[in-house]
């Protein structure tokens, strides 16, 4: 089986590429450095798309503005899902944000309208919203140069990266969904806390200043916004931050990278 991954060079696309090999199909990376532009009137993209059974889309813009993530999203999203129909690809998978409903960010509004344009598309559809990443310490940390590290106030329920990839294979594999049950991780952590235990394991000394978003955005943050509904069912990752965190040290060690945001910087 043809699987064609959009963002296929990022963080989590790459572990989607490893999974899909390692399920016996055939991964179709798309990526501009692989001749396909999906922005920009989907160049490349029928040629890529020939022979494809499923595409997973872990594609992603780097911005807080509602404004550009919103046309990138509404972009790339109708460019794979027209192609994607021209192609006869009978199922389209999209890796989305839990609580991206309720925690009213720029980039949000972004998944929000990629959302919309695929349930509206001509390609059957499962999309699965997963919590933000484990590595989203880290990249929250390096967005700020140093002495300082300021990092928003907020409950998150952290996921490994490899464990989502799991889920978008198995999706991709089977029938299509609709929305998924959400994806979160096994703990829920204080994203403060998690990036002053990172500085810690990379014997970094660094002023950890935390700030709580204005408004509802706030309140949502420091809340309940990010997190799985209350009772509902869904899968929970099994590897911990922590657990994370001692991996991610030993290969830094080691002077292997462990991967930056890439198709998928998480978020918001």
């Amino acid at each position: 089986m043809r699987v064609a991954v959009a963002g296929g060079t990022g963080l989590v696309g790459r572990y989607v590429v490893e999974e899909l090999v390692a399920a016996g199909q055939e991964p179709v990376v798309l990526s501009r450095s692989r001749g396909v532009d999906l922005v920009a009137g989907g160049a490349g993209l029928d040629a890529a798309l020939d022979g494809v059974d499923a595409v997973v889309d872990v594609s992603n813009v780097t911005t807080t503005s509602a404004r550009k993530a919103v046309a990138f999203f509404d972009a790339v999203g109708r460019n794979l899902l027209d192609a994607g129909a021209r192609a006869g690809v009978r199922h389209h998978v999209v890796l989305s944000i839990v609580g991206i409903d309720r925690v009213g960010l720029g980039y949000y509004r972004g998944k929000l309208r990629q959302e919309d344009v695929v349930r509206g598309g001509p390609v059957p559809w499962s999309v699965l919203r997963a919590t933000q990443f484990h590595e989203f310490a880290e990249q929250t940390l390096d967005r700020v140069p140093k002495p300082l590290a300021v990092v928003p106030r907020m409950r998150t329920q952290p996921v490994a990266a490899g464990e989502v990839a799991q889920h978008l294979v198995k999706l991709a594999l089977g029938p299509a969904q609709g929305m998924a049950p959400d994806l979160a991780g096994p703990r829920v952590e204080q994203l403060v806390d998690m990036v002053r235990r990172l500085l810690r394991a990379r014997h970094e000394r660094r002023l950890v200043l935390p700030v709580r978003m204005p408004g509802a955005v706030g309140a949502a943050m420091t809340g309940d916004g990010q997190l799985p509904v209350a009772g509902a069912v869904g899968p929970r990752g099994g590897q911990t931050f922590d657990a994370w965190l001692a991996q991610h040290v030993q290969r830094v060690q080691h002077g292997v990278s462990g991967g930056s945001a890439g198709g998928d910087g998480r978020r918001g």
